[in-house]
C-alpha cells in the first residue's frame, strides 16, 4: 500500500512539472538532464543534495506558478538567488529548487541615486551598472555573492562604516508571499514586512525585486593592505585597538589572517592583513590616518594606492571559486585588551594552511547609529565581528577543518557579545532549527519575526534557510 501510494505521489509529481513546464519563460531541469548536475550544484561543495527539479526562471513572472507547484506537490522549495550561501540552503535533498540566477538586471536612476536589482544579481552586476553613474550601493566583499541573500540576512562590506549594512539601505522591496499575494514592502507600505526582510531572510516569501539607495562614488577609492608575519600580530592587533578607538567612519578596516594563493607570490607562511578602504573624494585624511597606523605598527609589506572600484570589490575573488569547501562560524565582540589578542593570535597561529580564514571586521559607524529595533539584523552595539570562515578543496579536510572553526568560536565565547549573523553561519547537522534562530537573533527579535512567519508563511514553505519556525497552522 505504501508503494503504490509513493507511485500515486510520484505521478502527481511528474504531472505537475510537466504543467510547470508548460508556463515557464525558463526551464525545468531533472535528473536525467545532462545539465542537472551543474545546475544543483552551489557554491559550498560540502552540500551534495540531489533535488527532484531545478527550475530556473526566465523571467520573474515564473515565481507564481513554482509557488503553486510546490504547495500541490508539497516537496520542500529551496530559493536561490546567487547561490552563494554558505549553509546550502540554495538546494534541497528531493525538494524543488527555485533558481532566480539568469534573473540578473539592474537599473540605475541616478538622478535620484536609486538601484532596482533583480533577485539573481550578483554584486558584480550592481557595481558594473552602478560604478559607470558614479554610485555604489553598500554590499560584501566578493563579487559573485548574490544581492538577495547578502541583503536579506544583513551584507558587510567596504562601505558598512560610512554607509551601514546593505539592508540599512534597502528602500522597497517587492515580495511574493506563500500564497501568491504580491506585495510592495517598504517604511510606508507593510512596514512590519519591511522591517522582517532586512535581516530576517527568505522566511517571508520570494523577493523579486528589491530598490536601494545608493551613494557618491569617487573616481577611486584609497584601497591599502599592511601586510603582518606572525611575530608581529600581537603588537599589531593592539595598535589597531587603539587606532580604532575614535576612527573616523569613512575608514573602513577589515583584518584578515590566512594563507595567500600562490598566485599573489606571498610564500607559505601565514599573514595578518590589515585591510583598509576610504570612500570618499579627498584622499589626504584617508592617508594621514593610514600614516597614524603604520607609525603605530609598521607592516612587513604593505600596498596603498588609489584603486578602481570594481578592482577593489572583486580582489579576493579567486580565494572563493564555486565548488569551495565550507563551514563558518561567527560572533560580535567589543575587546581588543591584552587578553583578547593573545586568544586571537593563539588560534589564528594555528593557520598554516591555504584554506581557512580568520576576519575580523570593524563596525561602528553609520551601522552602529541604527537603532537595534530598527531592523531585525541581531547587534548594533558591537565593536567588532568575527568570522572563521573555510574554502578548502579537499574532502578529506571537512572534519578537521569543520572542527578548527568550532574551536576557535569556542576560545572566543568569554568576549562574545548578543546574536549571530546568520549570512556567516553554516548549517549544523542535528541542531534544533529553531533554537539556532532563537540564538542568532536573540529572543526579542526572535519572537517578533515568529509573530511574522505566523502572518505570512504559517505553514512554513519557506524553510530552506535559517528558519523562522512559525507557531501557528
Amino acid at each position: 500500500m505504501n508503494t503504490l501510494h509513493q507511485e500515486e505521489q510520484g505521478g502527481e509529481v511528474d504531472r505537475a512539472l510537466e504543467e510547470l513546464r508548460g508556463r515557464l519563460a525558463g526551464s525545468v531541469i531533472e535528473p536525467q538532464d545532462p545539465v542537472y548536475d551543474e545546475a544543483r550544484a552551489v557554491w559550498n561543495g560540502m552540500i551534495d543534495a540531489r533535488p527532484r527539479a531545478v527550475i530556473r526562471a526566465g523571467a520573474v513572472g515564473d515565481i507564481d506558478p513554482v509557488l503553486h507547484t510546490a504547495r500541490r506537490t508539497g516537496l520542500p522549495l529551496a530559493v536561490r538567488g546567487g547561490g552563494h550561501n554558505i549553509a546550502g540552503h540554495g538546494t534541497v535533498e528531493g525538494g524543488l529548487v527555485l533558481d532566480l540566477g539568469q534573473l540578473r538586471g539592474v537599473e540605475v536612476d541616478a538622478k535620484n541615486r536609486l538601484v532596482t536589482v533583480e533577485p539573481g544579481a550578483t554584486l558584480a552586476d550592481v557595481d558594473r551598472a552602478t560604478a559607470t553613474h558614479g554610485l555604489a550601493v553598500p554590499l560584501g566583499v566578493i563579487s559573485a555573492t548574490g544581492v538577495a541573500g547578502l541583503t536579506l540576512g544583513g551584507g558587510v562590506g567596504w562601505l558598512t562604516r560610512p554607509n551601514g549594512l546593505s539592508l540599512d539601505n534597502l528602500a522597497s522591496a517587492d515580495v511574493i508571499t506563500a500564497t501568491g499575494e504580491h506585495l510592495r514592502a517598504s517604511e510606508q507600505d507593510n512596514p512590519e514586512l519591511f522591517w522582517g526582510l532586512r535581516g530576517g531572510g527568505g522566511n517571508f516569501g520570494v523577493v523579486s525585486s528589491f530598490t536601494f539607495r545608493a551613494r557618491p562614488l569617487p573616481a577611486a577609492v584609497l584601497g591599502g593592505n599592511f601586510f603582518y608575519r606572525p611575530t608581529h600580530w600581537k603588537s599589531a592587533l593592539s595598535a589597531f585597538g587603539r587606532w580604532t578607538q575614535d576612527l573616523p567612519e569613512e575608514m573602513n578596516p577589515i583584518i584578515s589572517f590566512l594563507v595567500l594563493p600562490p598566485d599573489l607570490e606571498m610564500g607559505e607562511e601565514p599573514w595578518m592583513i590589515i585591510g583598509f578602504a576610504w570612500a570618499s573624494e579627498n584622499h589626504q585624511p584617508g592617508l594621514e590616518l593610514i600614516e597614524q597606523l603604520r607609525a603605530a605598527a609598521p607592516p612587513d609589506e604593505e600596498e596603498v594606492a588609489p584603486t578602481a572600484w570594481l578592482q577593489w570589490q572583486s580582489a579576493m575573488d579567486s580565494l572563493f571559486p564555486k565548488g569551495s569547501r565550507g563551514y563558518w562560524k561567527n560572533l560580535s565582540f567589543s575587546r581588543l585588551d591584552d587578553v583578547a589578542v593573545d586568544v586571537l593570535v593563539g588560534f589564528a597561529s594555528e593557520v598554516t594552511w591555504m584554506g581557512t580564514g580568520i576576519d575580523i571586521h570593524h563596525m561602528e559607524g553609520a551601522f552602529g547609529r541604527v537603532p537595534e529595533e530598527a531592523t531585525a539584523f541581531p547587534n548594533r552595539s558591537a565593536k567588532y565581528w568575527l568570522n572563521i570562515y573555510g574554502f578548502w578543496h579537499d574532502p578529506a579536510e571537512d572534519e578537521r577543518l569543520s572542527a578548527f572553526a568550532r574551536k576557535a568560536y569556542t576560545l572566543m565565547q568569554p568576549f562574545g557579545e548578543h546574536g549571530e549573523y546568520v549570512n556567516f553561519l553554516g548549517a549544523e547537522i542535528g541542531q534544533d532549527v529553531a533554537e539556532a534562530a532563537r540564538q542568532a537573533y536573540g529572543p526579542d527579535t526572535y519572537d517578533r519575526l515568529v509573530a511574522l512567519k505566523n502572518r505570512f508563511d504559517p505553514d512554513n514553505l519557506f524553510r530552506l534557510n535559517h528558519n523562522i519556525v512559525p507557531t501557528s497552522g
